[in-house]
């Protein structure tokens, strides 16, 4: 029930889509009596959707998930696993062309390359499945995965897959069972910066502590202020940023994680 609603609902809560949606009514309220109600609704919506796009809101609303976990300290030691969260790949074009296609998260495999290599007695683990409500989801991102992380040089005996997650919350029920951490070992936690809170949080009530190693950044402080020249920039990030709020509000109000915006462990 929870998957079904977050691809509904929490779908259609997204700014793009809800923003879309209220101009769609307001313009078939300009052929009925309410046509005065429906020009404001069609000017809020051009407005709203032009203010996401062009202004720094994005920003501002991707900036406190990113920072709230710092660059992972290599100076504790060489972590005994690492797990890698899905996300950097799309699993249908792939079948659909034969060959691995990443997307825009597809820095999170780069960094579990770079890490097989400097630590190379770490074992590397994997969770992705197929996010498909209805339809065909036999494709696994995790497949396409390992084919990548081999192809980067990356032995095949180092890694595992979890290949039948679908979220972030099987993310973390499920690869603790693949990973089957020992007591005492450190595991890395891969995944983009903006989606560390949420993954951390889950992980945690899954009890599978996790160090967190945040990739894929998609804003600056440096830059903040800034305004974007491309409207779709501005809207991607604020879809990306919405999305992690109303996951992080859903997850806490269900009782998914004990914080609403989980951080550093203080220990």
């Amino acid at each position: 029930m929870f998957f079904f609603l977050s691809k509904t609902l929490g779908t259609m809560l997204l700014p793009i889509n809800f923003l879309i949606g209220i101009g769609v009514l307001g313009a078939i309220l300009l052929l009925t009596r309410r046509a005065a109600f429906g020009r404001r609704l069609l000017a809020a919506s051009v407005l709203l959707l032009a203010l996401c796009g062009f202004s720094p809101i994005g920003k501002w609303l991707i900036l406190p998930l990113e920072q709230r976990f710092p660059p992972w300290d290599a100076s504790h030691g060489a972590p005994d696993g690492i797990v890698v969260l899905g996300g950097g790949i799309e699993p249908d074009l792939s079948a659909a062309h034969g060959r691995p296609i990443l997307d825009r998260s597809g820095d999170r495999l780069v960094a579990a390359a770079e890490l097989a290599r400097q630590y190379p007695n770490a074992r590397i683990v994997y969770s992705g499945g197929n996010a498909n409500l209805i339809g065909d989801d036999s494709a696994k991102e995790a497949d396409y995965a390992l084919s990548i992380l081999e192809d980067l040089g990356v032995a095949k005996a180092r890694l595992s897959a979890e290949r039948l997650s679908r979220n972030t919350v099987e993310n973390a029920e499920l690869v603790k069972a693949v990973a089957n951490p020992k007591p005492g070992e450190r595991w890395l936690l891969v995944t983009s910066a903006f989606h560390m809170p949420r993954s951390i949080g889950l992980f945690r009530k899954a009890g599978f502590p996790v160090e967190a190693y945040p990739v894929d950044w998609r804003a600056s402080q440096s830059k903040a202020f800034s305004f974007s020249s491309v409207a779709i920039n501005g809207l991607e990030r604020t879809e990306v940023a919405m999305r992690e709020w109303i996951g992080l509000t859903a997850y806490w109000v269900t009782g998914k994680t004990d914080r609403f915006l989980p951080g550093p462990d203080p220990k």
